[in-house]
């Protein structure tokens, strides 16, 4: 297996925003929480973070203030993925410029593209930067378009492809990525965590992070320092929460979850919107039973 970029809990960290922009101030507190409680990692401008709302200037001025901010106490991986390869070269770079530990790269959405297309478009990344990749397989955001393992094979060989994030939920299709490449890997939804662990995965890219960053890093810590019984138990304490911060599309519960707890996180962009009054009352509902507090 390659080397990981990290290995524990990564936060798909969500970008605060105001109605005008980006509340920087509050962004730099969500940082400061995540490096005090044990997060290992900060992935930023992802799915969570609502980069497909973002125009560029402003993706790229989060990425730089998060490196800055974090200041090399943990990693930082900016999301540059772009259904368009140019802009995701342009936006890689510009990561790599500003100190960015690695990327993460999305397999292309809407016009997507056949597996030739793809391996062509991820090698144009990987060849245009030096830092290491996790690439993010997420077929139910990309038109169901999803790394073959074959193509996962030929990437694996680009010295700089180092690692997969793995949305699928097709646990045989992990096994598979563990047995036939080295490339890392990690959980890419919260509710699998264990499992992928299981498979030889390095730890989550995680959402449920963002409200319990010290739980969901004892998670994988535990799994990696062999307590795998207190691992298992401590994972599925929170699943039926997890379950919860997915009734709707991601990042809308976790976003509202924190405005609820009081963290500020802010509006959605459109075209994300409010809960639905009945899947808010289980969300809250769990978020209570839970003993969730804000941890700022």
């Amino acid at each position: 297996m390659k080397k990981p970029i990290f290995t524990g809990s990564g936060v798909a960290i969500i970008t605060p925003f105001t109605e005008n922009g980006v509340n920087y101030d509050k962004l730099e507190e969500l940082i400061e929480m995540h490096v005090k409680y044990g997060t290992d990692a900060i992935i930023v401008c992802g799915t969570t973070g609502e980069s497909a709302t973002m125009p560029d200037e402003e993706h790229k001025e989060v990425i730089r203030f998060t490196v800055s901010k974090t200041a090399g106490r943990i990693p930082v991986i900016a999301g540059t993925g772009s259904n368009d390869t140019k802009h995701a070269v342009e936006l890689s770079r510009y990561a790599e410029s500003v100190g960015a530990d690695g990327l993460l790269i999305v397999a292309p959405y809407y016009n997507k593209t056949t597996q030739k297309g793809l391996y062509a478009h991820i090698k144009a990344v990987a060849d245009s930067v030096k830092i290491p990749i996790i690439l993010y397989n997420i077929p139910g955001r990309t038109g169901g378009l999803s790394f073959s393992i074959d193509t996962l094979k030929k990437l694996s060989e680009i010295p700089n492809i180092n690692a997969i994030k793995e949305a699928t939920g097709d646990l045989a299709f992990v096994a598979k990525i563990a047995a036939e490449t080295d490339l890392v890997i990690y959980a890419g939804n919260d509710d699998i965590i264990v499992p992928v662990m299981s498979l030889g995965g390095s730890g989550v890219i995680s959402v449920l992070s963002n409200i319990l960053p010290a739980e969901t890093h004892e998670i994988c810590a535990l799994f990696e320092s062999g307590e795998l019984e207190r691992s298992r138990e401590l994972f599925l304490k929170q699943l039926s929460l997890i379950n919860a911060l997915f009734i709707e599309v991601n990042p809308i519960p976790i976003k509202t979850a924190m405005n609820e707890l009081g963290y500020g996180a802010g509006p959605l962009r459109m075209p994300l919107c409010d809960m639905e009054e009945s899947n808010l009352n289980v969300l809250k509902a769990e978020l209570k039973k839970h003993g969730v507090q804000c941890k700022l």
